[in-house]
């Protein structure tokens, strides 16, 4: 007989900042966190950093195989403590190296943020004689 139990995984809680934009208007504070989000993500750099660690292999990416995005180094290193204070990566030194990884539950909580429906997506419409598409 094995005294080797299973353990479940855990999943890291969905905390989203915010209900789903469509469900009711965002209070001052859920704006103010929201928008940090979405002002490091809206430079061009900053969003293809963001993507490469969240597409890399294994869930992780070193600096060092994401730094091709047409910036010198110092100034992705910039763009990553940016993405970092806004709370979309952690980051690892190991060696020389540092590892980043998208914040557990940051594309789940941007997703649901965002997220709605088809049906209610096009519930609110209406072409330029008012009429619904």
């Amino acid at each position: 007989m094995s005294n080797v139990k299973a353990l479940p995984l855990l999943r890291p809680a969905v905390e989203p900042c915010c209900p789903p934009l469509t469900e009711r208007p965002l209070t001052a504070p859920e704006a103010e966190r929201t928008a940090v989000m979405f002002k490091a993500l809206g430079d061009p750099v900053r969003l293809r950093l963001f993507s490469a660690v969240a597409s890399h292999e294994g869930g992780e990416a070193c600096v060092c195989d994401i730094s091709d995005v047409g910036v010198s180094q110092p100034t992705v290193s910039h763009h990553l403590k940016k993405l970092k204070e806004a709370g979309l990566l952690s980051s690892e030194r190991r060696g020389t190296w540092v590892y980043y990884r998208v914040e557990p539950g940051v594309l789940a909580a941007m997703g649901a943020l965002l997220g709605q429906s088809a049906a209610s997506a096009g519930a609110g419409r209406r072409d330029a004689g008012g009429r619904r598409p």
